[in-house]
């Protein structure tokens, strides 16, 4: 199948789709994230598919959600349109990628920011070039209570994610790795082939006991409050888009807010 916005490959067991905005640093429209939640439903299915690699084509992995496509079309919703929207396209395709029936590797170069960084999180691992950074600066540009998917201090702990949060600073591959973030910091030359090494090791595994051990690890987090948590962020998230900071963004316009900050990241 065709998509506008992806790249799909197969390597064997392993099905690599590659977010293919690259001189939009990856920044997720609306079309993409539809397609790649239909993308993953094909993997899914695929009997031919054991493991699937969430790659970006380009210097960048992504950037977060396309706040240009955001102002043009979704700024002016109501709180119930709002709501429904990230309800759907961010929230519950983030969980369907958590609870994706086969192992997950994110391969992550350059920006992996805000949307971008909720997105790559969602997999089970993390395999990371050595330019790569992870940044969720919405606090400090859009007045908004983080992303939609408050996963970071289940996967970086709880006062690296108050500081990655509060500050709204970047954290480089190297301490990534430090904090037991991803699992490999590779040359990004070596990323593609080094990634693909991994997820064709895991595809080994016989598939149904891989499946029920995803589902077991996943219930270790679940038996923690893990979907509690993320479903009461997610609304205290709605709730921040109705403050008057907030107010004060959206009038000056939700793209103008990417450019005062220092990185020119999206969100």
């Amino acid at each position: 199948m065709d998509y506008a916005t992806l790249a799909v490959e197969q390597h064997g067991a392993v099905c690599r789709i590659s977010l293919a905005r690259p001189a939009a640093r990856n920044a997720q429209s609306q079309q993409m994230l539809d397609e790649l939640d239909q993308a993953l439903d094909r993997a899914a299915a695929d009997e031919q598919t054991r493991v699937v690699v969430l790659a970006g084509q380009g210097a960048h992995f992504s950037a977060g959600h396309d706040l240009k496509e955001a102002q043009a079309k979704r700024a002016d919703f109501t709180v119930e349109e709002r709501w429904e929207y990230e309800s759907r396209r961010y929230y519950g395709y983030c969980l369907r990628i958590w609870d994706f029936p086969k192992p997950t590797v994110a391969q992550v170069q350059g920006a992996c920011v805000a949307g971008g960084f909720m997105v790559a999180n969602m997999c089970d691992l993390v395999v990371c070039a050595d330019d790569a950074y992870f940044s969720d600066p919405v606090g400090h540009t859009l007045a908004a209570a983080a992303t939609e998917v408050l996963i970071h201090p289940w996967v970086m702990g709880l006062r690296k994610a108050k500081e990655m949060l509060y500050t709204g600073e970047k954290i480089d591959a190297q301490e990534a790795l430090r904090i037991g973030m991803v699992n490999r910091v590779v040359p990004l030359a070596e990323l593609d082939a080094a990634t693909l090494a991994l997820a064709q090791r895991i595809a080994q595994a016989p598939p149904f006991g891989l499946k029920l051990l995803k589902r077991s690890l996943n219930r270790s987090a679940d038996a923690q409050g893990f979907r509690t948590a993320l479903a009461a962020h997610f609304d205290t998230h709605q709730l921040s888009h109705l403050t008057e900071e907030y107010r004060v963004v959206r009038e000056r316009g939700l793209a103008q807010a990417i450019q005062r900050n220092k990185s020119g990241e999206s969100a």
